[in-house]
């Protein structure tokens, strides 16, 4: 297969041993493309891939600098141009077959180019940039220049394509846009103009868009101002405003997928929602074409979205995701649907042949169809792409003729190695990880991600089978690995386990055991040599905790699958002692290990840094781990982590990396011989490896390109092709329903049954017992049921498991320590707000927010909570108020200037009387200098000072509005303040009343108690909106949660309290004197007067007997007794009688104190009503005025936008200006060189005779006849079928047909020439100069054609210009109406002010409701200013009188002010004469110097002293010089001698080289054939030559011409003389 010429990296060779790329393997992942008629390729990897279609033959073309980007293609000139994916990315030009170099494409994008595309005609190519530019492009390719170039920041694009019929329209399309851009030529000038296309909502309906600059349907409103964009609304001023919508204006719009061009020049778009598109290409009106529905519909098929379109006579082609191509049959505005063609996969790429015969379909797997019409059959598959990219390849032993790959997804192939043709395929259905081929027999075995083994038996290639199935584990398989003989089969498992398999089929693959490993197993490397009967094994894992890697090493001896039994366990376990186990650890991480033949020492390479390491092995043995130290490093010169491979000779070490770069070092000196970049890092390198038996080829697969490259030494002679073989696709149908168990449990259960049949006695008894301590726990929870629940145990305390216990112990713990973390976070959350809450609503606030409640009635009253000042506005305020002050000092002091020249003295003194009638009444209270209705509010009646004040009607700048909005909150403030005083006089008054009433509710309640009353005393006490600090606390009545007490700490406290009741009665029993008078006197020594009415006078002990046995003295003490219950009673009810009264009083002075109180807080409940009224006057007027700010800060963001916006359309003028006026300069430099040209043809024309007037007339007519005639062309006809298939026809413009057309006039012209066409008698001397001059004619003919369509492109060119030009001009008017439009509704804004006016009620009253609410036409006008008026126009009157007297006075000077000018005038025209006449004088610079300097000497010193210095610094800059120079010497002398030891080298290695050459031109002499490429070389060595002659002669020429121009300017400048006027 023939490769790429240039490969700056495809192969490095040392010491004669070099690899090259014999075939590349791969799928495209980007869209396939026609090179002609016969060849497609696409990109992969670092390769593009050409295929041929006819004969599947593979040509590959490699990319020097790593991955391929994207690609296209130039059929008329059948180049490819693709891009790399390298940091400022270049653009590779290859011409097709010869695959050499064109050219190479620079510019500066900084990552990556997206899109390529080659215009139909001419060499013109098209590129696109994603980040950081978005950057269209156009390039001249033969040229290699950018012609033009745009950026669209944001834009992303995923399709570009030109119009086939007229190359200057290119269509970008993105999801959510399509635009068509137009390249506009004048001469070498280009220009990019973009349009977009306005595409329809969702719905497939238009939307009218207004326009955002300057919209036209802006509602008009009286009241509040203009209404200005939204855009204004918004404050933005810069190039944003021009497109911002809000979301509510936002619409989704059609989503393009794809696009094709028509060959009317239109484009039909597909949609995402299922809509086709029609835009015109020259006014880009978009048409939604109608879907007809048939009457069969496509079954239960959906044609949702087209994935990829292409035009076709009468439609278009479309394919979807179902895997259809549907055929779109457009007319008349509408579609209808047909199937075309069913394809396996979904379909993501279609493409036409450049004849129209074949079309191509790409399916998102990555085969490749061909459709050819009118042939049988008609689809046939160019490429069958796997079922995803290659997991694993290895050879087929012995690796000369076939090869393995496997895929994820279970995709076997087997492969012919010559030509890489698919043999057969087999499928295994399940994912796949690892495949590994037999070195002993033709089979292989693929590891699983379900943990199996397949063994594969290729016996015959194109039928592969299944032969065994070994499911080890459930673990997923990621090693597997023969030793060097084909004994062992090593299979590592992620778990952990290396298991060893017996390789041969004739032992049906059996299971010999495993060995366990660390977990993360990276590589298994053998050595097994014929020479031994053992294979050594090492296992490399990583230790990612420890930061190092392990070596495990063990022996299996070749006698293993015959006592298999001896060095296993019942499980199948290997025992390490005799698989004499090793463990090694390595101080770093290494990626890969591979053990040396001799055993002796192993290769590793370091994943954390470029070095590649042997480790020396102990010689002794050892136990436990062994540390290895590094013996030998050498850099590897690759970077990232790596893979190492011993060859199957054991000579050549073999190293791939993720930079793509394979190497082949000798695996003594660790040196690289060979070296090869197959794949880049772009790709992620490189994922396998694997070379045949006799190290002649070698395989290599990436890991992400999808990359197979085939590489083989150079010298080796490639055999005859194979001619491929149909490929067999049996697919694995799973015949064993049941479910399988792995290999290690299998073992695992056969022990235990072993187990089992061997302690079965023990295991009854066992048994037995556990069923007795069952009935017995059983017992014991029955029991537990009954008792009560405090006594109770969970049924988790009867589990006779410890260690369950424990953790279910634990896992409590573990949960209620969440839970208290979780509370405890809950709890913190909630106080952090809380206390967030309390600092902004209570602890910020200077007053507090508190209410007042009536004692009687329900009424509160609250007041207004106030948060202090801030020291910002303090010092605002403080200006504003110092501000005002000046101001109205001011402005008094302008009054008294104004009246004192005025000297209307009546008006000064009724002012100064009525500002001593404002002094007076400002003594008394202050108050504004405005009426009430004026000022808008009542703040007046709180006492607050309105004077500083602006009047509402004077409101017209910014900064008064600002500074009114200030005062108004003061006066809000003070308002608030001045209620507040009063409502905590009323609150200070409330505490009184309470503590008053509660004074007396203690003398009630003695009444009540001394008479006995069931009354409830009424006890006022503040509620909490009253005192809302105590919400603030919470009290221990409040909390109802029982507090939690620890056992030892109430213990103490109940020893507190018997220690306390002990020492009270012991304190009681002491005191008999106090136990005494309770007894006697009931506790006190007095009886009081409050004691009456619990006073009992006691009974004399004889009444108890009959009144009969009483005696004298008895009966006169019961008369006493008698008469003292009797004064007794009455002292007690007179004593009633006066608490009765006093209570009443008491009472009633509560009720008359707190009513009274009641009325107060009514009155301070109107007044926080009116407090509040003035609070939302005030608060209106600062709105009114916020609003104002607001609609005078869009007025501005308004008119900065519109400046700013003249000021873009100033520089776009400015620019088109240029544009306008280089294009015009242009036109007339082409214009004058065509017409020079056309004189020149028709010179030619009228000189014919005269050059031939030497010979007959008659001849000289015969030839004038013969030079005015001209050959017809007859112009290639194409085949009808080829004709009628392209759509698009003969493509025009393209320079290309334009050249071949003049080469066919040109060899026409010399069939003219011919002798035989020369007429009889003429000399041929005379016919050779006749056809000359007849060439030279036509040849000026092609170029004045040439020249006026250049010319006629110029002035379409210039036209666009002009067009922009006057499009740009009147934008900019526009955007002047716009701003004067705007400045005069601002003027208007700022007069027509919105004022707050108090009116009376209830003194007008109207019928119906005919009230007018609109006063365009009124005027609102303070009396003063009326007044005021008044007074200025008697003034004005006085003083017009005045100057029309001094008018008279002013008259008479007049004439002779005009006397005077005319004399004046005369003597100017005079002075001016003499000033020309001394400026004509010679007068050199130094004397003008002479005369304007003042100090000219010290001028001149100053210069003298400056020279000095300068020669000063020249010399020792000189000296500095000298000495570099002198060092510089040195080092070129020495360096010289290097050379001249090089050069003698190089010369004694020419003598050979020249040697060898001549050797071999003597072979090429005696072959008798001559190399095409020295022929090439020759001629282009010839070319270059001229080419460099031609180059000095245009350079001394256009050195001579600027000589001579120089001259003649020199020599114009000269004549001219220097008139300068004055």
């Amino acid at each position: 297969m023939a490769q790429g010429r240039e490969r700056d990296e495809g192969y490095h060779s040392a010491g004669g041993a070099s690899l090259s790329v014999r075939w590349v393997q791969g799928f495209p992942k980007q869209n396939v493309h026609f090179v002609n008629n016969n060849t497609i390729c696409y990109p992969c990897g670092n390769y593009v891939i050409f295929i041929n279609i006819e004969t599947k033959n593979k040509t590959v073309l490699q990319c020097s600098n790593g991955i391929v980007g994207v690609v296209a293609t130039n059929i008329p000139y059948e180049v490819v141009a693709f891009s790399d994916r390298k940091l400022k990315p270049l653009i590779y030009i290859y011409s097709f077959p010869g695959l050499t170099r064109r050219t190479k494409l620079k510019g500066n994008i900084l990552l990556d180019y997206t899109l390529l595309s080659f215009s139909y005609c001419g060499t013109y190519l098209a590129s696109y940039s994603s980040l950081p530019e978005f950057e269209l492009a156009l390039w001249n390719w033969e040229s290699n220049i950018i012609l033009c170039k745009k950026s669209q920041p944001g834009m992303d694009v995923n399709q570009m394509s030109f119009n086939p019929m007229n190359w200057r329209q290119l269509c970008l399309s993105s999801p959510s846009a399509v635009s068509v851009w137009t390249i506009e030529r004048s001469n070498q000038e280009h220009h990019f103009r973009a349009r977009s296309v306005k595409l329809p909502l969702e719905d497939g309906s238009f939307f009218n868009e207004t326009d955002v600059v300057f919209p036209q349907s802006l509602p008009k409103d009286l009241i509040y101002g203009p209404v200005l964009p939204l855009s204004a609304i918004a404050g933005l001023v810069g190039e944003e405003a021009e497109t911002f919508r809000p979301k509510d204006d936002l619409y989704p719009l059609l989503h393009p997928t794809m696009h094709c061009w028509t060959p009317t020049s239109d484009l039909y778009i597909g949609c995402e929602e299922g809509h086709l598109l029609m835009i015109n290409g020259d006014t880009l009106k978009v048409t939604v074409l109608n879907k007809i529905e048939e009457e069969s519909p496509l079954g239960r098929r959906n044609f949702l979205s087209p994935v990829t379109l292409v035009y076709q006579k009468e439609g278009v082609l479309a394919s979807g995701i179902d895997g259809f191509v549907y055929s779109f049959i457009i007319k008349d505005g509408s579609y209808m649907i047909k199937d075309f063609l069913e394809i396996e996969r979904p379909v993501e790429h279609m493409t036409f042949s450049p004849n129209y015969t074949m079309l191509l379909i790409q399916t998102d797997k990555g085969s490749v169809y061909i459709y050819t019409f009118g042939e049988e059959p008609t689809l046939n598959k160019v490429l069958d792409a796997c079922d995803g990219k290659f997991q694993a390849v290895d050879f087929i032993t012995p690796g000369t003729q076939h090869f393995m790959t496997l895929t994820h997804s279970g995709e076997i192939c087997v492969w012919w190695l010559e030509d890489c043709s698919c043999v057969s395929k087999i499928y295994l259905n399940t994912p796949a990880t690892v495949l590994a081929c037999c070195p002993s027999s033709l089979s292989a075995a693929v590891g699983t991600e379900g943990g199996s083994v397949y063994f594969i038996s290729v016996y015959d290639k194109e039928s592969p089978q299944v032969v065994d199935k070994a499911f080890l584990s459930e673990s997923s398989v990621q090693h597997v690995t023969y030793d060097q003989r084909g004994i062992f089969l090593l299979v590592g498992t992620s778990e952990g386990r290396v298991f060893i398999i017996c390789a041969s089929s004739s032992r049906s693959f059996r299971i010999i055991g495993f060995t366990e490993v660390a977990k993360d197993i990276l590589q298994i490397s053998t050595v097994s040599l014929s020479e031994t009967d053992i294979v050594e094994v090492m296992v490399l894992s990583s230790l990612p905790e420890a930061g190092r890697s392990r070596l495990e090493m063990f022996t299996l001896p070749t006698l293993l699958p015959q006592v298999s039994t001896i060095f296993a366990d019942e499980r199948g376990r290997l025992k390490d002692e005799i698989i004499h186990k090793y463990l090694y650890e390595l101080e770093h991480t290494l990626s890969s290990a591979v053990l040396d033949f001799q055993s002796k020492q192993i290769y590793g390479f370091c994943s954390q840094v470029p070095y590649i390491c042997s480790y020396l092995l102990p010689k002794e043995e050892h136990m436990g781990i062994y540390i290895l130290k590094p013996y030998k490093k050498v850099q590897s010169r690759q970077y990232g982590p790596g893979m190492l491979y011993l060859s199957s000779h054991g000579l050549w070490l073999i190293t791939i990396a993720k930079c793509g770069i394979l190497c082949i070092r000798d695996v003594y000196t660790l040196e690289t011989f060979a070296r090869c970049r197959s794949h880049s890092h772009q790709g992620h390198g490189i994922q396998s490896m694997r070379i045949s038996m006799d190290g002649q080829n070698i395989l290599v697969n990436g890991r992400d390109d999808g990359t197979l490259v085939y590489l083989k030494w150079k010298y080796v002679q490639y055999s005859k092709q194979k001619a491929s073989i149909d490929s067999s696709q049996d697919e694995l149908v799973p015949t064993d329903v049941k479910k399988e168990i792995p290999w290690i449990q299998q073992k695992s259960q056969e022990a235990i049954k072993k187990e089992v049949n061997l302690f079965s006695k023990k295991r009854k008894e066992i048994k037995e017992g556990i069923k007795s301590l069952s009935k017995t726990i059983l017992n014991m929870m029955e029991e537990n049921d009954k008792l009560e629940n405090i006594a109770k145990l969970d049924q988790q305390e009867f589990g006779l498991d410890l260690e369950e216990l424990e953790r279910l112990h634990d896992e409590s713990q573990e949960e209620v320590a969440k839970m208290i973390k979780d509370v405890e976070m809950h709890n913190l959350a909630k106080s952090y707000l809380a206390e967030l809450i309390k600092e902004e609503c209570w602890n910020s606030m200077a007053v507090k927010g508190r209410a007042l409640k009536c004692f009687h009635i329900p009424c509160v009253v609250e007041n207004f909570p106030m948060k202090a000042r801030t020291v910002e506005e303090l010092k605002e305020l403080e200006r504003v108020l110092q501000q005002k002050k000046i101001e109205a000092e001011c402005l008094k002091l302008r009054k008294e200037i104004v009246e004192a020249q005025s000297g209307v003295i009546l008006v000064k003194k009724r002012h100064e009387e009525d500002d001593e009638e404002e002094e007076e009444e400002d003594k008394t209270v202050k108050c504004s200098s405005l009426p009430n209705y004026l000022l808008g509010s009542l703040s007046t009646d709180f006492g607050v000072d309105t004077s500083l004040l602006s009047s509402q009607l004077q409101l017209h700048s910014r900064e008064e509005k600002i500074n009114q909005i200030i005062l108004l909150k003061d006066i809000i403030y003070k308002v608030k303040t001045a209620f507040n005083n009063e409502f905590d006089a009323a609150y200070k008054q409330k505490e009184f009343e309470i503590t008053r009433v509660k004074e007396r509710n203690v003398r009630i309640r003695e009444i009540i108690v001394d008479l006995e009353l069931e009354e409830a005393v009424w006890q006022p006490e503040f509620e909490d909106c009253e005192k809302p600090e105590r919400t603030l606390v919470v009290q221990d009545e409040e909390i109802t949660a029982h507090k939690h007490v620890m056992p030892w700490h109430k213990a103490r406290e109940e020893l507190i309290v018997n220690r306390e009741t002990e020492r009270w009665l012991l304190i009681q029993g002491a005191n008999t004197r106090l136990r005494a008078l309770m007894d006697m006197m009931g506790g006190v020594l007095e009886v009081k007067k409050e004691d009456i009415l619990r006073m009992v006078i006691p009974q004399p002990a004889f009444m108890a007997k009959p009144d009969a046995v009483w005696t004298e003295e008895e009966r006169k003490q019961f008369k006493d007794y008698e008469k003292k219950v009797k004064e007794l009673n009455e002292e007690r009810d007179k004593y009633r009688k006066s608490l009765e009264a006093e209570l009443k009083k008491l009472q009633n002075s509560i009720q008359e104190s707190t009513q009274a109180f009641d009325e107060h807080l009514k009155r301070l409940f109107e007044r926080r009503v009116k407090a509040e009224l003035v609070t939302n006057q005030e608060e209106l007027k600062i709105s009114n005025l916020a609003f104002s700010l607001l609609l005078d800060e869009e007025l501005s963001s308004r008119e900065k936008f519109l400046n700013n916006y003249l000021t873009r359309k100033q520089l776009e003028k400015s620019q088109t200006s240029e544009a306008v006026r280089k294009s015009r300069e242009d036109l007339d430099v082409y214009k004058e060189h065509y017409d020079n040209l056309l004189a020149e043809d028709k010179v030619m024309d009228r000189s014919f005779k005269k050059e031939f007037s030497e010979i007959p007339g008659h001849q000289v007519d015969i030839l004038y006849k013969l030079f005015k005639r001209r050959p017809r062309i007859s112009k290639q006809k194409t085949h009808s079928e080829t004709t009628s298939a392209v759509p698009f026809g003969e493509l025009p413009g393209s320079g290309k047909l334009s050249k071949d057309a003049f080469a066919q006039l040109m060899k026409a012209m010399d069939e003219l020439d011919n002798i035989s066409n020369m007429p009889e008698g003429l000399n041929p001397l005379v016919w050779n100069h006749f056809c000359m001059t007849r060439r030279a004619k036509v040849e000026n003919e092609q170029k004045v054609k040439q020249k006026a369509a250049d010319l006629l492109e110029m002035a379409t060119f210039l036209r666009k210009r002009v067009e922009e030009e006057e499009k740009v001009q009147q934008e900019i008017e526009r955007v002047f109406h716009e701003l004067i439009l705007l400045q005069e509704e601002k003027v208007r804004f700022q007069l027509n002010l919105t004022i707050q006016i108090l009116l009376k009620q209830g003194q007008v009253e109207l019928e119906n409701f005919q009230l007018v609410l609109e006063y365009s036409d009124a005027i609102l006008i303070n009396r003063n200013i009326i007044e005021d008026l008044n007074s200025v126009i008697r003034t004005q009157g006085q003083k017009k009188i005045a100057s029309m007297m001094e008018t008279k006075d002013v008259h008479k000077r007049i004439l002779q002010i005009e006397w005077e000018h005319k004399k004046m005038e005369m003597e100017r025209e005079d002075l001016n004469q003499k000033a020309w006449d001394i400026q004509m004088l010679f007068f050199s610079r130094d004397r003008q110097k002479y005369l304007n300097e003042p100090n000219y000497e010290a001028l001149i010193s100053i210069q003298i002293g400056i020279m000095e210095q300068t020669i000063a610094v020249l010399d020792k800059t000189h000296k500095k010089n000298v000495e570099n120079c002198k060092k510089l010497l040195k080092k070129l002398g020495k360096f010289s001698n290097q050379k001249d030891i090089a050069n003698y080298t190089l010369s004694c290695n020419l003598r050979e080289e020249l040697v060898a050459v001549s050797e071999r031109k003597d072979i090429c002499n005696a072959m008798g054939s001559k190399l095409t490429c020295e022929k090439i070389v020759k001629e282009r060595y010839e070319n270059m030559m001229q080419q460099q002659k031609l180059t000095h002669i245009s350079k001394q020429q256009a050195e001579q011409i600027s000589i001579l121009q120089t001259e003649v300017e020199r020599l114009r400048m000269k004549t001219f003389p220097a008139l300068v006027q004055m």
